[in-house]
């Protein structure tokens, strides 16, 4: 065998500017589209097969199966998607990915490489610099890029490889079987974190002669097999759900590939006859388009059980907290993020109610057995309790809009986050309020004496009619241009209790002190203001959304 120099920086530059390309399409692809892909899979993921469609068809966009996997964590966590259809789109994703090997064997080994990417990375270039004020533009720019970058990068692999093509004998490899082929896919994908890069590795080996159908077959399996390392990788540590989605992924792709590679020769039989593909390139990566389709076929028909199965996994990595959302969602990305924010700020909203509603009824019970030491000495620590929950999601809730904040975020994702964040501050001081006159509303409710009892009765029912008009308004579908009439009605309800309790005193012997039923009216008012407002702002945020939307 004649001594042949291999460049192997010239093999290693060209595995860089292809993962550099895809890198820059998937962040062009995102700033372009990354909303309107976001929506799609928000929208389309109802069902487990309407999860496979949306992955495949955003992942063949994107060019990125762990960046869609990212969404699909973040939805997951966000309560917008179940775990039975993640799993639809994860297996998806599987097939979309198999878009950049088509593209690369239908343009890269047809045309001359490097001429083709010189006009994409000339063109993008001056987009891409001269248009920043523009961002379609800039960013159809970095497109072209990517697109250049990819077909630079395979043109360095390829001719690095066909360089020492034919001084290389790989026969002596062929006698330890395909498994040994498998074995380097599996290898060259987990190294490199990008089964794209492996499968085209492959393509330039086969067009270069040094491999057969076979043996690139084996090293695509290995490739697919080898793509679990990366989801398994970001999985530790993480989430419950996170490590049973990268379980998942483990299973289909293992399983799928173990059983093709033992059928190996037959499948690759039956492509030959049933599709008449001539060309060995295209029959690999057909090949592969194949491989992920019948894991899509042999898994779909379980997902529904594996979800169960799955859910019995990894229960020590629930996370921790109180929040039902948040924790499980990434501020990676901020649009879910922000979703599962306000699905939190609302359940928030529902606990500031439940305290003051709960505390309004306490004591009130048709059950003689239970004393009425018992009602004062149990109660107020349940009630401390539920506020105690409170202030734990406002933290926990907090400490996340802190993270957030440290994401880019568009101007209205911002403007979003800041109503958010008012409407949550104040729900807690309207809770705060309440719980600073809890002991005295529940004096005010064992006092026997005339004016005391109506006056609670009153403030109950003013309480009551006023959460209900802010419910009514929360859940009106359209924002109207005006504040709700209520909002000014707290102000004129305090003068006119004042007024009342002075008026009722010259005449009565009132033994319960004034200050404190003063100071009750205060802080229920200030309640309910504060209670107000958090609607309001909640609101707000909402109105934003519907006046940029087309």
């Amino acid at each position: 065998m004649d001594h042949v120099d291999f460049d192997f920086w010239k093999f290693f530059a060209g595995i860089g500017i292809f993962l550099w390309g895809i890198f820059q399409l998937e962040n062009a692809i995102k700033e372009i589209g990354g909303n309107s892909l976001k929506h799609l899979m928000h929208r389309f993921t109802g069902s487990a097969w309407k999860g496979i469609l949306t992955g495949t068809l955003v992942t063949a966009i994107l060019q990125s199966s762990s960046l869609v996997t990212l969404m699909v964590l973040a939805f997951l966590g966000a309560g917008v998607l179940n775990l039975k259809n993640a799993l639809g789109v994860v297996l998806g994703a599987n097939l979309g990915t198999t878009a950049t090997a088509w593209i690369v064997a239908t343009l890269g080994f047809k045309l001359s490489v490097e001429a083709f990417s010189l006009p994409f990375l000339g063109f993008g270039s001056f987009l891409f610099l001269f248009f920043k004020d523009r961002p379609f533009l800039k960013n159809f720019g970095g497109i072209s890029i990517g697109f250049g970058l990819l077909f630079l990068g395979l043109d360095f692999m390829k001719t690095s490889i066909e360089e020492v093509a034919g001084s290389m004998d790989l026969e002596s490899l062929q006698g330890y079987g395909t498994w040994l082929f498998l074995i380097v896919g599996l290898f060259i994908t987990a190294v490199m974190q990008s089964s794209s890069a492996a499968i085209v590795i492959v393509l330039s080996t086969m067009d270069a002669g040094l491999i057969g159908l076979t043996e690139g077959a084996a090293m695509v399996i290995g490739a697919n097999i080898g793509t679990t390392v990366t989801l398994g990788i970001g999985s530790l540590g993480g989430t419950a759900d996170k490590k049973r989605l990268a379980f998942a992924h483990f299973l289909f792709n293992v399983v799928t590939g173990i059983l093709i590679f033992l059928l190996l020769d037959w499948v690759l039989q039956f492509l030959m006859t049933v599709f008449s593909v001539e060309d060995p390139l295209m029959e690999l990566v057909l090949f592969n388009t194949l491989l992920n389709a019948i894991g899509i076929l042999l898994f779909y028909p379980f997902i529904a059980p594996l979800e169960r199965f799955l859910k019995k996994l990894f229960k020590k990595d629930e996370p921790q907290g109180i929040s039902k959302y948040i924790k499980n969602v990434s501020t990676k990305l901020p649009s879910v993020a922000l979703e599962a924010l306000e699905k939190e700020i609302l359940l928030a909203y529902e606990a500031t109610t439940n305290f003051i509603v709960n505390l309004l009824h306490n004591g009130e019970t048709n059950n003689e057995n239970i004393s009425i030491w018992r009602k004062i000495l149990y109660q107020p620590i349940d009630l401390l309790n539920e506020y105690s929950r409170i202030k734990s999601l406002e933290d926990e809730i907090t400490k996340y809009h802190i993270l957030l904040q440290e994401e880019f975020l568009s101007e209205k994702e911002a403007q979003k986050l800041t109503s958010l964040m008012l409407s949550l501050r104040t729900m807690v001081f309207a809770a705060k309020d309440i719980k600073d006159v809890m002991h005295n509303i529940r004096d005010m409710e064992d006092e026997e004496d005339r004016l005391v009892v109506e006056l609670h009765g009153k403030i109950k029912s003013y309480i009551m009619s006023f959460l209900e008009k802010m419910d009514d308004y929360k859940n009106l579908e359209t924002v109207p241009e005006k504040e709700p009439s209520w909002i000014n009605e707290n102000a004129k309800q305090y003068k006119i209790w004042i007024s009342e309790l002075y008026e009722d005193m010259k005449s009565n012997n009132l033994e319960f002190p004034i200050s404190t039923l003063t100071n009750v009216l205060k802080q229920v008012i200030s309640s309910m203001d504060n209670l107000g407002s958090a609607v309001i702002h909640w609101k707000h945020q909402k109105k934003e959304v519907i006046d940029v939307m087309p």
